[in-house]
């Protein structure tokens, strides 16, 4: 199935023509300050491991900041550093979206990507589901994200068997794991590490219009994050850890409106002044401009579409739109809620430990209000924004060079070092066909 994203107005722009943007870097001689760079981990999930587009895909691995930021810390002791790569047979690994051709409207048509994959089958799990596998890596590693890993997972031992990211890494096939991701990435000697952990224990609930899924208990969420820190320290390694994004500001949440689906139902429909949603509660209501609408919704094509019952869907209260597609203005209310404790925890133990900190919500807030990076435009629009990929959640080469920077700042500020920052020219937005 090849989804079409629809919306009420995209223009879509160019790419500047950022090889000509030359950034300015200062003389700076690079020195490790107090901390030691010899054996650099990166513990995380997704947006550590480079995922983009909605799938893991060997471009994104090569473009993940933990990779750019290795590379910085080489000029200055930093070692070598190893990722879990598909290989170039299997380059396109899970799969992911591309922009296919554009409407006559100049509305973007996207498909999936499902050749050159890298799925090597798939294993139903009791009482879970269904598991996609994915071709084993073996070999040394240093990037150990995993897309789908919540702070929760951190520490059961059956994950291994239940997320085909992570079974990929671990030498047994699922369902004989029983190592746990914690143990897994302490198993070998590190002196410094990054750790953005936390985003998937709220974002889960969010995309799936607080339908499918629970934040993690917040106590939870602090004892397990004091646990993954006193872990990563114990040996006296120094590292730097990341806030949660402000989820409900990513392209997922503001591309689909209930401003831009009125003015598509107008087109045809002139006198349409409201649609209608099923909230979290089962409640049934006219949307607001405080309800959230999922990038998907876009996709799904059923606005207008009759029911059994002939009430059209989203027109009528007699079939409103399903809450998997809308967060509702309370379910926002707890989106937030969550997201500003876990980042107060994550503070918190950063400060106790005496850990740098990469403030990712303040950082994607600033550059999703829209600014000009050497020449660029960059913005949280989805597409045209560059920030971030076409999945609406994830970020584009040039996004994880700026979250790249941001890293890199906090580690100089917090130990004195001066780590040459990443030439962001080198690294693409959106790509077109």
């Amino acid at each position: 199935m090849k989804p079409k994203f629809i919306y009420n107005s995209i223009f879509v722009v160019a790419l500047a023509a950022m090889a000509s943007c030359k950034p300015e870097f200062k003389d700076v001689t690079p020195s490790k300050g107090t901390a030691d760079f010899t054996r650099y981990i990166a513990v995380g999930n997704s947006l550590t491991s480079g995922f983009a587009d909605g799938g893991l895909y060997l471009e994104g691995q090569q473009n993940s900041f933990p990779e750019m930021i290795a590379t910085q810390m080489k000029t200055v002791g930093g070692g070598a550093f190893y990722s879990s790569f598909f290989n170039t047979s299997q380059a396109n690994g899970s799969g992911y979206l591309r922009i296919k051709s554009f409407s006559a409207s100049g509305l973007p048509v996207t498909e999936n990507v499902t050749d050159n994959l890298a799925v090597r089958g798939q294993i139903a799990v009791p009482g879970f589901g269904n598991v996609t596998l994915y071709t084993k890596f073996s070999g040394d590693l240093n990037n150990y994200g995993v897309p789908g890993i919540k702070l929760a997972n951190i520490t059961y031992a059956p994950y291994g068997n239940l997320n085909g990211y992570f079974e990929r890494l671990l030498p047994g096939a699922s369902p004989t794991n029983t190592t746990t991701y914690l143990s897994f990435i302490t198993a070998k000697p590190w002196t410094f590490f990054s750790m953005w952990l936390g985003n998937n224990d709220i974002l889960g609930y969010a995309t799936s219009g607080g339908a499918g899924d629970v934040p993690t208990d917040k106590a939870v969420f602090t004892s397990l994050y004091n646990t993954a820190a006193t872990e990563l320290t114990k040996t006296g390694a120094r590292g730097v850890v990341a806030t949660i994004p402000d989820v409900l500001g990513t392209p997922y949440f503001n591309t689909v409106t209930l401003a831009t689906l009125l003015a598509a139902v107008k087109v045809s429909a002139p006198t349409v002044t409201a649609l209608y949603i099923q909230t979290g509660t089962g409640t049934v209501r006219a949307a607001t401009a405080q309800d959230y609408f999922v990038l998907t919704l876009g996709s799904a094509n059923v606005i207008g579409v009759p029911n059994s019952g002939g009430f059209p869907y989203g027109l009528h209260p007699g079939n409103p739109i399903e809450s998997k597609y809308v967060l509702d203005q309370a379910e926002a209310l707890v989106v937030n809620d969550y997201v500003n404790a876990y980042n107060t925890t994550i503070k918190s133990v950063a400060a106790a430990k005496g850990l740098a900190v990469m403030d990712a919500y303040a950082l994607l807030r600033e550059y999703g209000a829209g600014k000009v990076v050497n020449g660029a435009n960059v913005s949280a629009a989805y597409i045209t924004g560059n920030l971030f990929s076409l999945d609406g959640i994830h970020l584009t080469p040039m996004g994880y060079a700026i979250v790249a920077n941001a890293f890199i700042k906090a580690i100089n500020t917090q130990y004195g070092s001066s780590i040459p920052i990443v030439d962001i020219t080198k690294y693409r937005g959106v790509k077109f066909p």
